[in-house]
């Protein structure tokens, strides 16, 4: 029989059909009955207009980046700094940041064709039992050199869409380490703030122990000329420890939060003991930008890195979908190979293999189908946690300006009450140096300002933690990058609804 000319590429008219066949069977495996459910929100369809509108300034603007600087004290301005500069929790946020980073490079990497190159120099020796002639107790030197080439190629874009996913929880992971330094400079400064009132509270003690001393004084002189007995002296005494114990408590919380702030800056308690009474000067009249709710969307960065992790959990309901369909791969093996090293660069000694693949799942028991349904509930889950976390950023919102509001209020009716209560003191302790009024009259005036004073300390120290849950709450003068919007019918329409910052 004469021998058939050679064709080079008669391995096509095997392939094609394989390819063909590959595509027919490929509805063993089916997405049927599977899709996502969430639903992202609009966030103009979260109602808020009337919250928020006797609050809103249509030329107010967001936060600036250094927002705690508006509380006019520079020792915070320094501490936030050193905060930002030091703290171990920002460390390991920017350590999450780079583990997704190179997540993300994996995933980029599975995508492209890869080369390998090895070596190998062997010996052998067969035995006579399975080897039985001249081959037999024969050693043989063998030399083998290789360049195995193999590339996935991504037909259906499963792989991008892996990539893309990965991308995108990283973005997310990066707009989270915006977020710990956002809540970190909120930290510190309710920190400091705390610290002001517990100094601030300290005040009002030794105030009440100078006034309770006054009025011992002022009864042991009475006591001493027969006008008075020994039940007034011990009520003032009782007065005086009882401003000295609150006195010690303050100091008490003093130094807690000079410890508190020292953790925040990542050092030990000893740095603590150097921070000095805070000085702080104001508290800025809550303003809100116009524009809310919608932009508030781009500010807020919880928000968009919510919005990331609904866009890459989308992307990998792409690359699930993916692996539906048959997949091919490109590979080659190329090479020397010889029983010695003389003829290893011979062309007798020339080794190559190669060729596309195909393949195709057919029956898999389930394993594509619950991974899709997976990926799904993985972006459901991703859905909900943005509609809630949006939920959440406009009710922080709401909370921080409607007390802001509401503590300048009563900080007012409170001063002015405070100022009466000091001049009926004042009226009720001349009666009684004169003669006129009793120790009970003293006593009954003094009450009520000691009460009025605490409690003023604790609406300042309130009034300035609210300018600082109105700062973060509108994003703290961030404004961290988000996806696209882009329509992809093929996953799920809603996402292409789905309000993007």
């Amino acid at each position: 029989m004469a021998a058939q000319p050679h064709r080079p590429y008669s391995g096509l008219s095997f392939v094609l059909p394989a390819i063909a066949a590959a595509l027919l069977l490929a509805g063993c495996a089916s997405t049927r009955g599977l899709a996502p459910q969430g639903h992202a929100v609009e966030a103009d369809a979260l109602a808020s207009s009337r919250s928020l509108e006797p609050h809103a300034l249509s030329d107010a603007a967001f936060p600036a980046a250094d927002w705690w600087t508006a509380l006019g004290d520079p020792q915070l301005d320094a501490l936030v700094r050193e905060a930002l500069q030091d703290s171990p929790s920002l460390a390991a946020a920017d350590a999450r940041v780079r583990q997704a980073q190179a997540q993300a490079g994996l995933a980029d990497a599975a995508r492209g064709p890869t080369l390998d190159g090895s070596a190998q120099y062997a010996v052998a020796q067969l035995p006579k039992t399975l080897a039985p002639g001249e081959m037999s107790d024969k050693v043989m030197h063998n030399t083998v050199l290789t360049v195995n080439f193999k590339w996935p190629l991504d037909v259906w874009g499963g792989k991008r869409a892996e990539y893309e996913a990965a991308l995108g929880q990283a973005r997310a992971t990066e707009v989270d380490a915006q977020a710990a330094r956002l809540a970190l400079a909120a930290n510190v400064a309710r920190g400091y703030v705390a610290l002001a009132q517990a100094f601030d509270a300290l005040d009002v003690a030794q105030r009440e122990q100078a006034r309770a001393t006054r009025l011992h004084d002022l009864g042991k002189q009475r006591v001493d000329a027969g006008l008075d007995n020994q039940l007034q002296l011990r009520q003032a005494e009782s007065l005086i420890a009882s401003a000295r114990q609150q006195a010690q408590a303050a100091q008490q919380e003093i130094d807690a939060g000079r410890n508190a702030l020292a953790a925040l800056l990542g050092k030990g308690p000893d740095r603590g003991l150097e921070i000095a009474r805070p000085q702080l000067l104001q508290a800025p009249a809550p303003a809100l930008p116009g524009v809310l709710p919608s932009e508030l969307l781009g500010h807020r960065p919880d928000v968009v890195a919510s919005r990331w992790r609904v866009e890459a959990s989308s992307r990998g309901i792409d690359a699930a979908k993916a692996s539906f369909k048959p997949s091919v791969n490109l590979s080659a093996l190329a090479g020397l190979a010889s029983v010695g090293l003389s003829d290893l660069f011979s062309s007798d000694a020339l080794l190559g293999f190669g060729g596309p693949a195909v393949s195709l799942p057919i029956f898999d028991g389930g394993r594509l189908r619950s991974n899709l349904a997976a990926r799904d509930a993985d972006y459901d889950l991703a859905v909900a946690g943005y509609n809630q976390t949006l939920v959440g950023a406009l009710h922080e919102v709401t909370d921080a300006v409607q007390a802001a509001r509401a503590l300048d209020a009563q900080i007012a009716s409170a001063t002015q009450a405070r100022d009466a209560a000091q001049s009926a003191l004042d009226i009720a302790a001349a009666r009684y140096d004169a003669g006129l009024g009793t120790q009970l009259d003293v006593l009954s005036a003094q009450r009520p300002l000691l009460q009025l004073e605490q409690q003023l300390t604790a609406l300042n120290a309130q009034r300035y933690a609210a300018t600082i849950d109105l700062d973060r709450a509108l994003g703290g003068g961030l404004a961290p990058a988000g996806p696209d919007a882009h329509p992809r019918s093929d996953t799920n329409p809603d996402l292409a609804r789905a309000p993007t910052p």
